[in-house]
């Protein structure tokens, strides 16, 4: 991992690749199911809203705002029946990636710029989505709170800068956490106006982009600067 990378692209993956909501929600619903049908959760199944609202929070953030009054077991056991759920969504064939997304992509791999995934979510999700739409050998490593216990997303970022040696980067996300851990770690920062960022979430980004495929413009400009 003793690597020197001259430039990086880092990407979000709920909101910004992937069109989350079709797989989280259904998702969500399910594991609220499950916990009621074993007597772990009595209240209301929270609205797509509210479960919208909770993309790109931490895990351990998501159920504590969704399952404020349980203890750590029920919500280790949410976790579980989550990713279980998820992965068996996406196997269902239900969700796609953003328009442009695995193109734009492919054209950054082949200009021989380093990609990875920065992300809140669980490690087996990640790879399961990367695995499912075949983008996974696309990216140089697939960056996780899952997968390195990391309390939030500045400190993911910083972890990965530090681990393969960044000189350069640029962080792509779709909300306030991606833009900070950005700004936070030194970084260019691009939002996805397209995710789940409520309206002046990413006002603090330098660039904004409808559509994913915009960002190729300005990792070129950010090379020959």
């Amino acid at each position: 991992m003793a690597k020197n990378i001259p430039f990086a692209v880092l990407v979000d993956m709920d909101g910004t690749l992937l069109k989350t909501d079709d797989v989280a929600i259904p998702a969500f619903k399910r594991t609220f199911e499950k916990l009621k049908e074993d007597g772990d959760f009595q209240g209301e199944i929270p609205s797509d809203e509210e479960l919208t609202s909770v993309f790109g929070l931490t895990l351990e953030d998501i159920w504590n705002k969704l399952l404020p009054d349980q203890g750590d077991e029920v919500k280790k056991k949410a976790d579980k029946i989550m990713l279980e759920e998820e992965l068996e969504i996406l196997k269902e064939g239900n969700t796609d990636l953003y328009p442009g997304v695995k193109e734009t992509l492919y054209q950054i791999k082949n200009r021989g710029i380093s990609l990875f995934v920065a992300s809140n979510g669980l490690e087996e999700y990640i790879k399961g989505v990367c695995d499912y739409f075949q983008i996974t050998d696309w990216f140089e490593d697939l960056y996780s709170a899952g997968r390195f216990q990391t309390e939030s997303k500045d400190d993911l970022v910083a972890k990965l800068l530090r681990d393969y040696s960044v000189n350069k980067a640029i962080m792509v996300g779709d909300r306030k956490s991606d833009i900070q851990a950005g700004k936070a770690n030194g970084l260019v920062t691009i939002g996805c106006t397209y995710g789940f960022a409520d309206e002046g979430e990413l006002n603090g980004a330098d660039h904004h982009v409808r559509e994913f495929g915009e960002i190729l413009s300005i990792i070129e400009k950010q090379i020959s600067e």
